[in-house]
């Protein structure tokens, strides 16, 4: 059964990105068939995922707008072990014309719906905005995964997105959940960061993954060659934590009745690398 994931935060710079690559390279490392759609004009994570955004013949844009075949657009990131439906700047056109057609808000939904089966996870990155690009994740997936940073103005952001879940929840996906709260670029040594992680334990419990994403120069220097953290430095305490991070995701899926992919006993592995409620060592 395949699981849509939207991961988005209003805020940017959060490590929403870092996220969604690192993620889905890890997922992809545990035997999990995996989609990552790059959802931001930006295209970082097309360029993250080794995919020149460039020289793209075929986008989300063409998703979106055009009718061209699924197949024809999703490429595979062979150095990251996903597919991938890459992005670029044609998107910030695609954000206007959308607003021009019928079923507007539901149009990602309808194009992904010819891979339902295909994949065990789908994860969608979504621009740091509240826009059309971001109304059709969050219409399209079954759950937000929200990454955040332990600082001032985190709850508050956290707020208003929580928010436009139940907005749009109300109003055209009456299935949408929250699938949990991911603390990045954590330092245990800012006292600020640790208020706010208990802050965000205290008032959303479980909600909160116990995997926390360290500050890592590592992580931070991978995108810039063009490969997630997996296969830039397979050592770093970055790829250990998101490591762990898929296992904590596929180990929660199990428990909801959801999983359906074989376990090799990888994503086990993944989470004896990091402790529980510790930024990974």
């Amino acid at each position: 059964m395949t699981r849509i994931l939207a991961i988005t935060n209003q805020k940017g710079g959060v490590g929403k990105t870092t996220t969604c690559v690192n993620l889905a390279a890890s997922l992809a490392a545990t035997q999990r068939r995996v989609l990552l759609v790059d959802l931001d004009p930006q295209g970082n994570a097309t360029m993250g995922s080794g995919v020149d955004k460039r020289e793209l013949q075929l986008s989300a844009y063409h998703l979106l707008l055009e009718d061209e075949p699924l197949e024809r657009i999703i490429v595979r990131a062979e150095a990251a072990g996903y597919d991938l439906i890459p992005a670029n700047g044609d998107l910030t056109a695609a954000e206007v014309k959308l607003i021009q057609q019928d079923g507007r808000e539901s149009r990602l939904g309808r194009r992904l719906r010819p891979a339902h089966g295909d994949y065990d996870y789908i994860l969608i990155d979504c621009p740091p905005s509240l826009n059309m690009l971001t109304l059709n994740a969050l219409t399209s997936a079954d759950a937000v995964f929200i990454p955040i940073q332990c600082e001032y103005y985190a709850l508050e952001g956290l707020s208003a997105l929580l928010e436009t879940v139940e907005q749009i929840r109300e109003a055209v996906n009456p299935t949408l959940e929250v699938e949990g709260l991911l603390r990045t670029m954590f330092d245990a040594r800012n006292n600020l960061a640790n208020e706010v992680s208990a802050q965000l334990l205290e008032h959303f419990g479980d909600k909160v993954y116990r995997t926390i994403i360290p500050r890592n120069v590592r992580l931070a220097e991978a995108p810039s060659f063009g490969a997630p953290i997996l296969k830039y430095d397979s050592n770093s305490r970055g790829a250990i934590a998101y490591l762990a991070l898929a296992a904590e995701l596929v180990r929660r899926q199990k428990t909801a009745g959801g999983e359906t992919a074989p376990d090799d006993g990888s994503a086990q592995r993944g989470a004896a690398a990091s402790t529980p409620d510790t930024p990974a060592a």
